[in-house]
């Protein structure tokens, strides 16, 4: 992380709301932390993803890799956090998507089902528009 770029804390984050994708099967007070592959690359990324906006918890869900449903959860940061460099600042102003990502775990406060899949094929273009992507991890 360079020293231009903002770091928030849990403090900052009282009234804010906090998603997380996945097909995982978690449970409130699991915890999710970075060390896998990303939705891009088999290669590890040492952070943990997540958004304000239900939309982009939406994407993760559906391209995490693993079987079952995708999952959408509830999360609040145990640690500084800063936006996503992939869809935020260094690609888009601003941070049009509300993605943050974090080297401290996430605490998994509870399931969130009211929300809408994409289709196959909006799905299917997605992942083809992301195969060949690498993610900053820097």
């Amino acid at each position: 992380m360079s020293d231009t770029e903002t770091t928030s804390t849990p403090s900052d984050t009282a009234s804010r709301t906090f998603y997380h994708g996945t097909k995982a099967d978690l449970k409130p007070g699991d915890l999710l932390q970075g060390g896998y592959s990303s939705n891009y690359t088999e290669r590890r990324s040492p952070w943990i993803y997540f958004s304000e906006t239900v939309f982009a918890a939406t994407w993760g869900a559906e391209l995490a890799k693993g079987e079952g449903p995708g999952r959408i959860y509830v999360v609040e940061p145990t640690g500084p956090f800063m936006d996503d460099p992939n869809v935020t600042d260094r690609k888009f102003p601003g941070n049009p998507t509300k993605s943050y990502r974090s080297r401290e775990p996430l605490r998994v406060v509870r399931e969130h089902l009211d929300w809408q899949g994409h289709s196959p094929k909006e799905i299917q273009a997605m992942k083809d528009f992301i195969k060949d992507k690498e993610p900053i991890d820097d």
